[in-house]
């Protein structure tokens, strides 16, 4: 009898140490959900869920109070992109991304000797691109929203005027860029190290801009007082933004990126966004493998997903660029023999040297850069998804580019500047400070929006809505959205996990597998290096942090808010 317990006891030993880690669910909801960078911010979307209102009314109103409690990348003075799904099945995508100004030209921050100007396009007013987050929010009001704007502003205003608790990641943000903040603005801001975690932070000239905004509508931002007040701020700091560039603003309605994975069909923003575009061809390229069975982040799927990659990030340096003034061989670089013939190298005994891979060449197409049109008619980002309780969808990224963007601050309008300006190509084969490279395509011209990495995407399965998602993360966002996606559909994980699992990126160059630090099993590493991989734990520590949702079986959805910052999901 006690050689039987025994037994099975060492049976108990045995199996309790094979199990998995437990899988573990985010946020359930019934009805509707918002997951955003800051639980204030998903709360309000929800709110305004629960008030009756609809995605496009909680896009405005999360929008907004991002703005407010997240000015890291939360933003006015920024722009964005948003992709859509109606319960209907109806998709689209709007393109609010910033823009050149009319005074832009191609070589602006290059020197008598045609180098690039250290920071120029970096910092100050200089580094502007024309906002487009006001006109993006309205459009897709104007479309589609329900609640009148008052109503969606209302609790913002009230954000800004009571003020929010700053959390501990923040107080190290204020801290980190304290000096740099101060040093562009030559004066202490309101967003500084002196402001300590968990006290109280209210922002009273931004509740006053946004109460103008209530009252008058969208022109007040590019028409009324508040522009004048911005052109003239920009002016005295050495901008070349003009009221004429922000009469002409408008968002653009774009077709969205669509492709099939498996029994998926993927809905992602199209360009002057790479996002669609890239992780399309990076999926397609991944597919033909049978990445479930290698395993989640095994040295495997590693292989097969950075190799994708590689490819997808040298197509995106040559012929990506802003579709109203290059065109795009969208279809030819979707096409089913053009990615496999990209994949033929690929072996598993060696990487393929970043040094030997270019662009692809395309059947019968020649470059055109488009003629001008009329003007007369970083690393941070963020993203919020949200499901409404109606059926609808949306998937938002936006961006002031780098932290606190040029770190100008609008001192009476209460809210940052963006960096866009280096997102284009100072000069062809230079990185920006993101490390991408960008060609003739990405070139800098008058009213041209800027290539972007920001991938918002809508996952359906069998024609229903199964999953929304997005991320930050400059150059990694593209490759973050992949691995989530595949984390959910591939190996089988929760959202949650999905999510907060250990991220890679790769993008042609430099050479090198960025991979979070302490959170790869240390043979692993040493396989890759073994194969000729070089890894580089100590450049982005964080890769991308995940703010979406999936569809369970039952109806229900699933948050996920990643660990990685402030994120929170929000519903009922």
């Amino acid at each position: 009898m006690k050689i039987k317990l025994y037994f099975i006891l060492f049976l108990c030993i045995i199996f309790s140490c094979k199990k998995e880690a437990p899988i573990t669910r985010g946020l359930i909801t019934k009805n509707a959900m918002v997951v955003s960078a800051r639980a204030e911010a998903s709360k309000i979307g929800s709110d305004i869920l629960e008030q009756g209102g609809n995605a496009f009314d909680a896009m405005f109103a999360t929008e907004m109070a991002l703005a407010v409690t997240y000015p890291y990348a939360g933003n006015l003075g920024g722009g964005g992109f948003m992709v859509y799904r109606l319960n209907t099945g109806e998709t689209g995508a709007l393109d609010y991304r910033e823009k050149a100004p009319l005074a832009a030209s191609r070589d602006m921050y290059l020197d008598s000797l045609g180098n690039v100007i250290p920071n120029k396009s970096t910092v100050g007013a200089y580094a502007v691109g024309v906002p487009g987050t006001i006109a993006g929010i309205f459009t897709a009001h104007e479309r589609f929203g329900s609640l009148p704007i008052e109503t969606l502003l209302k609790p913002v205003i009230a954000l800004a005027e009571n003020g929010f608790t700053v959390t501990k990641k923040q107080h190290k943000r204020f801290m980190k860029y304290d000096s740099i903040i101060t040093a562009v603005n030559g004066k202490t801001t309101l967003v500084n190290k002196d402001v300590p975690a968990q006290s109280t932070f209210k922002n009273v000239a931004l509740a006053e801009t946004l109460k103008r905004i209530s009252k008058h509508g969208r022109d007040e931002f590019y028409k009324g007082e508040t522009a004048k007040q911005l052109v003239a701020f920009l002016s005295e700091k050495g901008g070349i933004i003009t009221s004429e560039d922000l009469a002409l603003y408008e968002a653009q309605w774009r077709d969205p990126i669509r492709f099939a994975y498996d029994d998926l069909t993927i809905i992602s923003m199209s360009p002057p966004s790479s996002g669609g575009l890239c992780l399309a061809q990076i999926m397609k390229m991944t597919e033909p493998f049978d990445v479930s069975q290698y395993g989640q982040n095994s040295l495997e799927a590693i292989q097969v997903m950075v190799e994708a990659e590689k490819q997808a990030y040298a197509d995106r340096s040559y012929y990506l660029g802003d579709p109203d003034f290059v065109n795009i061989p969208v279809d030819k670089l979707l096409d089913h023999t053009y990615l496999n013939n990209r994949m033929q190298h690929f072996s598993f005994d060696k990487p393929t040297p970043s040094d030997s891979i270019s662009y692809g060449t395309l059947p019968n197409y020649t470059m055109e850069i488009k003629d001008n049109i009329s003007y007369q008619e970083h690393n941070e980002t963020t993203h919020y998804s949200i499901v409404d309780q109606f059926g609808n969808a949306v998937a938002v990224t936006t961006t002031l580019n780098g932290a606190y963007g040029s770190k100008l601050y609008a001192e009476n309008l209460g809210f940052f500047l963006n960096n866009e300006m280096d997102d284009f190509s100072s000069k062809p084969g230079v990185p920006n400070v993101y490390g991408l490279l960008g060609g003739k395509a990405n070139a800098i011209a008058p009213q041209k929006r800027m290539l972007s990495a920001m991938t918002p995407t809508i996952v359906e399965k069998n024609g229903e809505l199964y999953m929304v998602v997005g991320t930050p993360g400059g150059s990694t966002i593209i490759t973050s959205v992949f691995q989530t996606i595949l984390n959910v559909h591939e190996f089988g994980m929760t959202m949650h996990d999905a999510v907060n699992a250990p991220r890679f990126h790769h993008q042609w160059l430099p050479e090198e597998i960025r991979m979070e630090p302490n959170r790869f099993d240390d043979t692993l590493l040493e396989q890759l290096k073994n194969l000729g991989y070089t890894i580089n734990e100590t450049r982005t520590p964080v890769i991308g942090k995940v703010d979406a949702i999936l569809i369970l079986n039952d109806g229900t959805l699933e948050g996920g808010a990643d660990y990685r910052g402030d994120d929170a999901a929000v519903g009922f």
